[in-house]
C-alpha cells in the first residue's frame, strides 16, 4: 500500500454548464497524495466531464480546482480579467494623450496559463485510448516529451523503453496500434501518459471493452502505480473492480459527490440512501 498523506487534489464549489445544461453543480471532492479512488454512479451524472475539468480540458464555469498548489479559480481570473481590462482602458485613453504609451493585451490569459500548468501535472487514459495508428507503440510514448517537452530523441526512446517495460509491453515497441489487443493497447495508453511524468493519472472507464483476465493485467499495473505512489482516479461502472483496487470510492449522482468511503464502507454499508439505491443495497432500520 502507498503512502498516503496530505491532499494532493482539491476541488471546491464547482459548476459546469454545456449550454442550459448544467452537468456539475457545486461538486466538492478532496484526493490525497498516493491515494487511489474510484467514481461510480450512473450514466450522465456528470463523471466524466468531472474528470475532464481536472485536467481542463473542459475549463470550470464557476468554482475553484487545486492540483498540487496550483489553483484554477474561475471567479477570481474572471474578476482579475475585469479589473485588468479597466486599467488598460484606463492606460489605453492616457495613451491619446501620450504618444506612444498604449497597452496590448496579454497573449494568454491568467486563466489558460493556470490550466496549461494543471494539465502538465495530469495524465489521463481516454475511453478511446486515442492512440495514433500510423506510430509504433514506441513512438506512441516518446512522442509528446520529444514535442511539447523538447527532449532529445535518445533520451526519449530510453524513458518511453522504460515505461513500456513497466507495464508489460517492452516486447512490442516496433509494433503498431493494429498489431496489439485492447488490453495491450491500454497499457500503451498507460505508458504514454505517464511520458510526461504526472503526479495524477485519471482513467475514463479503463475496463469498459476488456475480458476478465485482461481486466485483471490492467489491474496489475494500476496496483503497481499505486505501490510507487502515484494517486489515481477511476471512472468506472464496474462494481467489482472498484471493490477491488480502490482505497476509497465516491458516489456521484446529479453532477454533486454525494458520499464518500472506504470501498468496504461504501459497498457494503453507505450512509446515504441514494448510494444504496444506486447499489441496490437494502438496510434494515
Amino acid at each position: 500500500m502507498a503512502f498516503i498523506s496530505e491532499n494532493l487534489i482539491k476541488i471546491t464549489s464547482l459548476h459546469k454548464y454545456f449550454n442550459d445544461n448544467h452537468i456539475l453543480k457545486g461538486l466538492e471532492l478532496e484526493i490525497k497524495k498516493g491515494e487511489l479512488l474510484s467514481i461510480i454512479g450512473r450514466s450522465g451524472c456528470g463523471k466524466t466531464t468531472l474528470l475532464r475539468c481536472m485536467n481542463c480540458l473542459e475549463i470550470p464555469d464557476k468554482g475553484s480546482i487545486e492540483i498540487d498548489g496550483i489553483t484554477l479559480d474561475r471567479d477570481k481570473c474572471d474578476e482579475k480579467k475585469k479589473q485588468d481590462n479597466m486599467i488598460r482602458e484606463i492606460m489605453n485613453k492616457i495613451a491619446y494623450v501620450i504618444p506612444d504609451k498604449k497597452l496590448s493585451s496579454r497573449r494568454h490569459s491568467e486563466l489558460d496559463e493556470k490550466a496549461c500548468l494543471v494539465r502538465s501535472r495530469v495524465g489521463m487514459l481516454f475511453q478511446g485510448l486515442n492512440l495514433f495508428p500510423h506510430l509504433s507503440v514506441l513512438e506512441n510514448v516518446r512522442v509528446a516529451p520529444l514535442i511539447v517537452k523538447g527532449e532529445n530523441k535518445k533520451d526519449a526512446s530510453d524513458n518511453a523503453f522504460d515505461l513500456l517495460r513497466k507495464v508489460g509491453m517492452e516486447r512490442f515497441a516496433d509494433r503498431y496500434p493494429t498489431e496489439i489487443s485492447g488490453g495491450q493497447a491500454q497499457r500503451v495508453a498507460i505508458a504514454r501518459a505517464l511520458a510526461m511524468n504526472p503526479m495524477v493519472m485519471l482513467y475514463d472507464e479503463p475496463t469498459s471493452a476488456l475480458d476478465p483476465e485482461l481486466i485483471g493485467e490492467l489491474t496489475e499495473v494500476m496496483k503497481n502505480l499505486h505501490e510507487e505512489g502515484m494517486t489515481q482516479v477511476i471512472v468506472t461502472h464496474a462494481i467489482d473492480f472498484a471493490k477491488n483496487i480502490s482505497d476509497r470510492v465516491a458516489y456521484m449522482e446529479s453532477g454533486q459527490i454525494i458520499e464518500t468511503g472506504s470501498a468496504e464502507t461504501i459497498f457494503s454499508n453507505p450512509r446515504d440512501k441514494r448510494t444504496r439505491d444506486y447499489l441496490n443495497i437494502r438496510v434494515d432500520i
